[in-house]
């Protein structure tokens, strides 16, 4: 199934060479483990279990897909090892379906809600300010305006990084500098965009996980100060997780959805990496939607998720 006529060419080749490292490992893995089988038996259902666990699936995702595929062997009593790539790729786009609702799910930015309020959550080092910048960039294309918070004032390097963003791509950026109060960077950015009619503010916020509590104290102060403004935001919280990490980053998920409200993932630097599987085992642990993936360098390299265009480079020969 293609969905080419929402998913540009030039879009769809930049995803299948990003996930190229993903599917030359799991395809050829599977191709070993299938070598001079006539069907699928216990061996080979061993072998690929292994391999989805190897490519990062994590262990529970991994177990759902070997059952199901068992299920499929007991009713269909003999399924030959020929079949068993297409009833994997059917078996993962049926967990992505059930655990992303719509294709091409990015943020819909409403008329009558403005300004649309996105708080960012994640790690130092998993992309978390390319991501702001990528997707203001992408949002500004679109026509929408747009205003951008440093209140990861932790380190200086972000702030930076989030004003240089910010003059590549056109949005004003509020920033206190280094040290300061996050909750006040974050009151002030939502004030201007309250008051420049912005419709959308990204709040880029510190990523610290190692006290958990403070980490949770903050997210819910800079929470209580944007309300004062716009008494229903943050209208969405985007984790952005690092791909190349592989169950790293199934684990920070967990800290961070303990931590705060989270209603969205982005999973970058999945290019170059050979733990693209992780997207799957994230999507199906956490049952919250992937909304974006990174790909490449490139602005455009941000990509809005879509399922079944992801299996099917997964999967492409």
């Amino acid at each position: 199934m293609s969905f080419l006529g929402f998913f540009s060419k030039d879009k769809k080749e930049s995803l299948d060479k990003g996930l190229a490292k993903t599917k030359e490992s799991f395809l050829s893995k599977i191709g070993k483990a299938v070598a001079g089988k006539s069907k699928v038996d216990e061996e080979v259902l061993d072998e690929l279990e292994e391999i989805l666990i190897g490519s990062d699936v994590g262990v529970q995702t991994t177990l759902k897909i070997i059952g199901r595929i068992e299920d499929r062997v007991a009713r269909d009593k003999y399924l030959s090892s020929s079949e068993l790539e297409r009833i994997l790729r059917e078996e993962i786009a049926s967990l992505l379906e059930e655990n992303n609702s719509a294709d091409l799910s990015d943020f819909h930015i409403p008329t009558d809600k403005k300004p649309y309020v996105i708080m960012v959550v994640g790690v130092n080092g998993v992309g978390k300010t390319t991501t702001i910048g990528k997707l203001s960039a992408q949002l500004k294309k679109k026509g929408h305006s747009i205003v951008l918070g440093a209140a990861d004032t932790f380190r200086a390097a972000a702030v930076d990084q989030l004003k240089l963003w910010g003059e590549r791509v056109g949005v004003p950026v509020v920033a206190h500098g280094m040290n300061t109060d996050p909750s006040a960077v974050a009151y002030d950015a939502v004030k201007t965009g309250v008051e420049s009619l912005a419709d959308v503010v990204i709040i880029d916020t510190a990523g610290r996980l190692h006290t958990k509590v403070n980490l949770m104290n903050e997210l819910t102060k800079i929470k209580r100060v944007i309300q004062k403004f716009v008494p229903d935001a943050p209208h969405e919280v985007l984790l952005v997780l690092d791909g190349s990490t592989g169950q790293n980053a199934a684990i920070q998920a967990k800290e961070f959805t303990k931590a705060t409200e989270v209603t969205a993932l982005a999973i970058t630097k999945l290019d170059g990496t050979a733990k693209g599987g992780v997207v799957i085992g994230i999507s199906d642990e956490f049952k919250i939607p992937v909304k974006y993936i990174g790909v490449g360098e490139r602005v455009d390299d941000l990509q809005v998720f879509n399922k079944h265009e992801f299996v099917d480079s997964l999967f492409k020969k």
